[in-house]
């Protein structure tokens, strides 16, 4: 595994921020790590960096224990933190050039102007990182992250300040570099999850309340099954109550329904039946699909 970490444990006098979590982060997967403000997430992204110690519990990166070979751990891992702190009066292409001398990477030259074509930051490169936006700002602190070629990138709130086009071509490299190495991403923002992550773990509280694939997830915490049927018939919910296997039916606009079940059942062709058994034009049937955003409402509240 190239992230292992095994009853982690943080406290800060007597509040425990991170409370005895275990996970694994793969190669060639992209990780969602989630939770609200204050469950411990970007504790638990510090402490695997080696930013900060653990107060019990190991934390491995590529074999490596943070505490005891912080060196070849740290040397493993490409950071991006939240607040990306960057030299603002260095050129974009002088600090990365400095950053990989850092690193001691062979060819800097090479690599510098790799990591600017593959983050976008071509036309910007001879500017002062203080005249850049954001979002710009953003590009150049994923610049120096993927650098030395780590097996391992941490990303927090990696698309934070970039506009809509800027985010779709960095989840895309996001995606890309998943293929080849372990990504950890810490976002807020629950829809790039699915558009990006394989997998995703929920803490809350300092807690693990979810570590699965992001469609066995949704699946895992759908505690019931909904149905939205729309007839161009007037319909009322008497009747469709009366369909095999409807527990609820609640009334949205005009002849649009929603249709309760049990998870485990889906009562699209019951309600099929049902249309051509009164004679009723269906203008909408389709079942809902629980979101990471629902089940992280559910886990966290």
């Amino acid at each position: 595994m190239s992230v292992k970490v095994t009853n982690l444990v943080k406290t800060y006098d007597s509040q425990r921020a991170v409370d005895g979590i275990s996970f694994e982060a793969r190669k060639g997967e992209v990780l969602g790590f989630l939770g609200p403000n204050g469950a411990g997430k970007t504790t638990t992204m510090k402490i695997i960096t080696g930013y900060i110690p653990q107060t019990d519990g190991l934390a491995e990166v590529c074999g490596f224990d943070v505490n005891k070979n912080a060196t070849e751990a740290r040397a493993s891992i490409g950071y991006l933190p939240e607040h990306n702190p960057l030299y603002k009066e260095m050129y974009v292409r002088e600090y990365l050039t400095f950053t990989a001398g850092l690193h001691q990477v062979k060819q800097i030259s090479k690599k510098v102007d790799e990591m600017v074509e593959r983050t976008g930051l071509t036309s910007h490169r001879g500017k002062q990182i203080g005249e850049l936006s954001k979002g710009y700002r953003q590009r150049v602190g994923l610049a120096q992250a993927m650098l030395h070629d780590p097996e391992v990138l941490i990303l927090d709130e990696p698309t934070s300040g970039l506009d809509p086009n800027q985010i779709v071509e960095i989840r895309q490299l996001i995606k890309d570099l998943g293929k080849e190495k372990t990504v950890i991403l810490s976002t807020h923002i629950l829809g790039e999850v699915e558009a990006v992550c394989d997998r995703a773990i929920i803490i809350n509280k300092g807690k693990l309340v979810a570590d699965a694939p992001i469609q066995e997830l949704k699946q895992q915490f759908s505690g019931q099954s909904i149905v939205t049927v729309e007839f161009a018939e007037k319909v009322d919910a008497k009747r469709l109550s009366a369909i095999k296997n409807v527990d609820l039916v609640k009334n949205t606009v005009h002849n649009t329904w929603k249709l309760y079940s049990d998870a485990h059942k889906d009562v699209r062709a019951d309600v099929f039946a049902f249309a051509v058994a009164n004679q009723l034009t269906l203008l909408e049937l389709h079942k809902e699909v629980l979101s990471v955003e629902d089940v992280f409402q559910q886990l966290t509240k």
